[in-house]
């Protein structure tokens, strides 16, 4: 496979997956685009060579920069912005999880925690209701401490083992 081939695949590749993980394609396209690139990039480079419109790549840069894992760049004596991504994949991961543990993971457990408080009135219905929103608030309290660990730790062996096991169940 040549190099062209490669990265044109790379990037159907990691905007799939984003896809599948519930992140816009784009945005996932211009994180994978930025991620290989051997320098900062302009928005028209990324407009071109993902073939996008101005809106929609301003749009999901700025996704990229409130998620903290693509960052502004300037040159001196050049009016335009450059942007490069986190190249070092165990940062790049720590941020993933520090985001999608502050998204999605702390709102749901505050509503699971807010839900298993409701009052028993002795019916089944209402056992069984507690009894599964209690399990999934413990699911949720150990998924939210993984993801606090892994934001924490520096290039640490859990963190490797942790993502070496993700990458093998994925072969």
């Amino acid at each position: 496979m040549k190099f062209i081939e490669a990265k044109e695949k790379l990037l159907e590749t990691w905007g799939a997956l984003g896809d599948s993980w519930g992140i816009n394609r784009t945005t996932a396209q211009i994180h994978a685009l930025l991620f290989i690139a051997p320098k900062p990039l302009a928005m028209e480079d990324i407009m071109e060579e993902l073939k996008i419109s101005r809106g929609s790549t301003s749009t999901n840069l700025r996704i990229l920069l409130d998620w903290g894992i693509i960052y502004k760049e300037n040159k001196m004596g050049e009016r335009k912005e450059y942007f490069v991504a986190e190249k070092d994949v165990y940062n790049l991961s720590r941020q993933i999880a520090t985001e999608r543990s502050k998204r999605e993971i702390t709102p749901a457990l505050q509503t699971l925690q807010e839900i298993v408080q409701i009052k028993k009135d002795g019916t089944a219905e209402t056992r069984e209701f507690i009894k599964q929103t209690q399990a999934l608030l413990v699911i949720t309290k150990d998924v939210n401490a993984l993801f606090n660990l892994l934001s924490t730790q520096e290039q640490g062996r859990l963190q490797r083992i942790i993502l070496h096991w993700l990458g093998s169940k994925n072969t």
